[in-house]
């Protein structure tokens, strides 16, 4: 099928990038329409663009598009699932760690023939660990590296107590699985989704998450090793204006929706 129009949901910092890109007629396709929890906001944004696309409620979105890209956050992804799936269109999920706690969304698009994509995001290397993870791979890490501001308000640091005001040392405030990672930092870590997705799984993919005072970038460190040899990725990303999100995200998203445009594909 041909991809002629996508539909956004949510319009916070990725959803608002897709449009920019799509006001400067960098995408490649038409939006079709946008809906959002904060509609206020978000029809606020839409009349700082040149050829903003109407604002609609979310049935309406799916109906008019071939694709939906979901940048709304993990909570909706389930529900905005099935009614795509339902209305036989495609689907983007940009939160990733949602697909750990919801492996029913995988196995619906597959059921109904329906694309899912997700984006490689804030990570680079997922077509290497991809290709390595058909052989034997002996274990997959990351670490991550943020400013404490970039972490607050995450459930796992509110719900030990845990205070990063005044930090003035790094110091590791989770190491543990990919899964549990997602679920204690829904909104800093679908880097660890994507590489678990990719590789060996969520349970099996370990990572170690660290506040560093004074750090102006989002730090990854990925290393996998197996019978392939050993692979490590290491990634600065420039936070966006929301500092849990790196302008990668963003970009990746933006080429995401492009390459799903193209007939011609590069890469894993």
């Amino acid at each position: 099928m041909v991809l002629k129009s996508i539909g956004i949901i949510g319009c916070g910092a990725i959803g608002q990038a897709l449009l920019k890109a799509a006001d400067a007629g960098k995408l490649g396709v038409r939006v079709a329409g946008v809906a959002s929890r904060t509609e206020k906001t978000a029809r606020a944004f839409l009349a700082t663009l040149r050829n903003p696309p109407p604002y609609l409620e979310q049935k309406e979105v799916i109906e008019r598009s071939d694709l939906i890209v979901e940048a709304a956050g993990g909570a909706v992804v389930p529900e905005l699932a099935r009614q795509v799936f339902d209305a036989g269109k495609d689907l983007m999920v940009i939160s990733v760690g949602a697909l750990l706690d919801h492996p029913e969304v995988m196995a619906r698009s597959r059921e109904m023939g329906c694309r899912l994509f997700v984006p490689s995001g804030a990570i680079a290397g997922l077509d290497g660990i991809k290709s390595a993870c058909v052989g034997k791979i002996s274990h997959v890490t990351i670490t991550t590296r943020k400013p404490p501001q970039g972490l607050e308000g995450a459930p796992y640091i509110v719900e030990r107590g845990i205070s990063l005001a005044g930090l003035s040392e790094e110091r590791e405030v989770f190491s543990g699985s990919a899964r549990e990672a997602c679920r204690g930092f829904p909104a800093n870590v679908n880097v660890s989704a994507a590489v678990s997705l990719a590789g060996i799984g969520a349970d099996a993919t370990r990572i170690r998450i660290v506040a560093v005072p004074g750090l102006q970038r989002n730090c990854h460190d990925i290393e996998v090793e197996g019978e392939f040899g050993r692979l490590a990725v290491h990634l600065e990303n420039v936070p966006s204006e929301n500092p849990r999100t790196g302008r990668l995200t963003a970009l990746s998203i933006i080429r995401s929706v492009q390459d799903a445009a193209d007939s011609v594909r590069i890469g894993t």
